[in-house]
């Protein structure tokens, strides 16, 4: 399909076929050629790229998939038919093993002085209630660093809530500080012999839905329920507070452990035609939470790489490095694929040139990072060419590439980010809200037409990025 859509192109630019068969050695790393190829990718991802129906068939046909459940089967499933008919060289998966949970009911009320019923869900891997429940005062704190600085004497049989609100910013540079008590608040409550831990939800909106998410739970020796508030909740009980009474909850929580069970990581490769041993790794997570049908997180990440490796695969010919893409398992509980994949190919990893992964939404990318040596900065430069006029700026040199990404990088291996407004992400991450109609089909065109230059150039570039650090 894409051969024949570039023909007209082809012919307006005086033989881009001929362009594609040079092989010769290049003044810079990237020569014209190579920028005219990239352009028409841009152009045609642009005009008839549609990675919008991958998304949409994802949350469709499979929906929820957390890792190690019958979704995450059918997902797994679903990638490797998608891959195939999309025209891959190569499809397969590798094995990983996960740890399993199973999500029951969570139920949480207010007794006093104001009974009314508050909206919670259970966070990952959370302990249950005692049969019937459990009655408790609340104690607030205005983040996990006050909890964990608290005597435990205050808190001490009570509910530990923790009420620190996300900033919004289109970086998402709020959730760092803000996650902190989701991952450490249920371990410093256990510690300190809390009945509960409460979360105000780690999100930007004030919507009555709860963000679910991930938590530090290896080690604990009694962990103890741990539930996210929704955020016009949290203002409830912090506006019952401060009447200066004291507030008593009723939680009633059931979740279930189960056996670790194992999970794939979904491969699929457009094979390089001269140095297929050199690989450009670009990547996605596959896994969701339970409770929307992760369509921002990260169903279109998986079609913006998924998609990109289809368009290049459609040129004429290959691109001179193999492009891989990998769709890893289990990232939402501790970038388990990401962490097995490198621990099963340590020694193939000085073979990976660049490694980048879409895992942010589907909002317009605006910044293009790097984590590269400075001596190859005028290869970000010639993409940059070609990046600007989709309204991307050139960002930093600190880039971990994505999340599963940042493992690979702390090996060594160098990185790009491509990194989208993430204005609104956090009002839907992690909630049942995460769905569809999030999901804008001209924004997703703009990623893709970014994705293709920068991994069709770092793909058919002379030389390599070299190695990097995290110092870098």
């Amino acid at each position: 399909m894409f051969k024949h859509l570039l023909k007209p192109v082809v012919t307006m630019s005086g033989g881009l076929a001929a362009m594609l068969m040079v092989v010769a050695t290049h003044a810079t790393p990237l020569n014209k050629e190579d920028l005219s190829v990239a352009e028409v990718l841009r152009d045609r991802a642009l005009e008839s790229s549609d990675a919008y129906s991958l998304v949409e068939s994802l949350t469709v046909e499979v929906g929820p998939r957390r890792a190690g459940t019958k979704g995450d089967e059918r997902a797994v499933a679903w990638a490797q038919q998608k891959m195939k008919a999309l025209g891959f060289d190569r499809v397969y998966t590798e094995q990983i093993d996960v740890k399993r949970w199973a999500r029951g009911h969570a139920h949480a009320e207010v007794i006093a002085p104001f009974p009314q019923p508050l909206v919670v869900s259970s966070l990952g891997y959370g302990a249950s209630t005692p049969e019937g429940g459990l009655t408790a005062e609340i104690v607030p704190f205005a983040d996990v660093e006050a909890l964990m600085a608290a005597p435990a004497s205050a808190v001490k049989g009570k509910i530990a809530f923790i009420n620190k609100r996300m900033e919004r910013a289109r970086t998402g540079e709020g959730y760092g500080p803000a996650v902190q008590g989701r991952s450490k608040g249920m371990r410093a409550a256990a510690e300190k012999g809390a009945a509960a831990m409460l979360l105000r939800s780690v999100g930007t909106d004030s919507d009555r839905f709860a963000h679910t998410g991930m938590m530090s739970v290896d080690g604990v020796a009694n962990p103890v329920p741990a539930l996210a508030l929704s955020a016009p909740d949290a203002n409830l009980l912090e506006a019952m507070l401060q009447r200066g009474k004291p507030v008593e909850l009723k939680l009633d929580v059931h979740n279930a452990p189960l056996p670790d069970g194992p999970s794939f990581n979904v491969i699929g490769e457009v094979v390089g035609r001269e140095k297929p041993e050199e690989v450009v790794l670009i990547g996605a997570h596959l896994d969701s939470w339970d409770e929307g049908t992760g369509a921002l997180d990260d169903g279109a990440g998986v079609a913006i790489v998924m998609e990109t490796a289809r368009l290049i695969s459609e040129l004429p010919q290959r691109p001179r490095r193999t492009l891989r893409v990998v769709l890893f398992g289990a990232e939402e509980i501790g970038l388990v694929g990401a962490k097995q994949y490198v621990d099963a190919h340590q020694d193939a990893l000085d073979k990976i040139i660049m490694v980048s992964e879409s895992d942010f939404g589907a909002g317009k990318i605006w910044r293009f990072d790097t984590r590269i040596p400075e001596s190859k900065f005028v290869i970000a430069d010639q993409m940059m060419q070609l990046l600007a006029p989709l309204g991307i700026e050139r960002g930093n040199n600190k880039t971990y590439g994505g999340p599963d990404s940042s493992v690979f990088v702390a090996r060594g291996v160098p990185a790009m980010g491509l990194y989208q407004d993430g204005t609104d992400y956090f009002d839907y991450h992690h909630t049942p809200n995460d769905t569809l109609d999030k999901v804008d089909p001209d924004n997703l065109k703009q990623n893709v037409a970014a994705w293709v230059v920068m991994s069709f150039l770092a793909a058919e570039m002379e030389g390599d990025f070299g190695r990097v650090s995290i110092e870098n």
